[in-house]
Formats: C-alpha cells, sequence, structure tokens
C-alpha cells in the first residue's frame, strides 16, 4: 500500500473512531437527562419505573392538598379522572398552582406508590395545558366515556 494511501485510511479509521466515541458519550449523557412522561393512570397501573427520574401530569385533585404546618412540605394528588397517584413535595410551590388546575411534576416514584416531587410546574394561563396531560385526559376521558356506552348498551 502506498505511504499516502495509508496515512489518508489511518485519518479516515481516526476520524470514525472519534466520532464513535463522540455518539456513545453524547447517547450515555442524553440518556440521565430524559424524562419520559407518565399519565397517572399509567403509573397507578405499574408502567412507571421505580426510583428514576419522570414526570407525571394531570389535574390536582380537588380537597387533596395537604399542606404541613412547620416546613414547606406538601401532599397532594394529581388524577387524569381515571386513576390517581399521590405526589409529595418540599418546597415553595407555583403562584398559579391551585385544586382542579393542570401540573406537570418531576421527580421519582417510590416503592411506596408516592411520588416524590422535586419540581412541580403548573399552567401557567387559563387556556394553557402540557401537550402530555391533554393528551391524557383526552385519553381518560375517551376510556370513560367508552365504559359508560358498554354499560348503557349492556342492560339491552
Amino acid at each position: 500500500m502506498h505511504p499516502v494511501r495509508k496515512q489518508r485510511l489511518g485519518i479516515v479509521v481516526f476520524i470514525l473512531l472519534a466520532s464513535a466515541a463522540a455518539a456513545a458519550f453524547l447517547g450515555f449523557a442524553l440518556r440521565e437527562n430524559i424524562n419520559l412522561f407518565y399519565p397517572p393512570a399509567d403509573i397507578a397501573a405499574g408502567k412507571a419505573p421505580l426510583d428514576r427520574k419522570i414526570r407525571a401530569g394531570g389535574m390536582v385533585e380537588e380537597g387533596s392538598v395537604q399542606r404541613a404546618s412547620d416546613s414547606l412540605k406538601v401532599r397532594f394528588k394529581v388524577t387524569d379522572y381515571s386513576a390517581s397517584v399521590e405526589v409529595a413535595y418540599e418546597g415553595i410551590l407555583p403562584d398559579l398552582f391551585a385544586e382542579g388546575e393542570g401540573v406537570v411534576v418531576t421527580g421519582t416514584l417510590g416503592q411506596d406508590g408516592i411520588f416524590q416531587a422535586s419540581e412541580v410546574l403548573a399552567k401557567h394561563d387559563e387556556n394553557y395545558m402540557p401537550p402530555e396531560v391533554s393528551e391524557a385526559l383526552k385519553k381518560s376521558e375517551e376510556a370513560r366515556a367508552g365504559a359508560a356506552y358498554d354499560g348503557e348498551n349492556a342492560g339491552s
């Protein structure tokens, strides 16, 4: 093999190996930062991983907010109207956080089924709904409507 050709081949091999290493490092770094979204129905069904950072969203269940009087600890339930998940959070809640309003929480699901939130995001105006929450609520409503329709037809 000609020396110039051998040198070019070495450069090409080096570039390919460096690109593969960079892609592997990038994939590893992104894998650690991906937070998959799970609606409460999927979490209640056991589809969400335990002790791994995920996002959950839905509506804050009416009457579920419990605040500790001596700390910033808060417990509340997030629902998609077919299932609810209890959330524990310690920190200052967003100003727009309220019962019956949309919320997205980031954190980990514990072995006890309680979602330990590290971040709570509330919807920012009366018309906005995060796309994941909107889709989960729509699926839940369709499932409930289908179940109600089946129940009406069962008596016929």
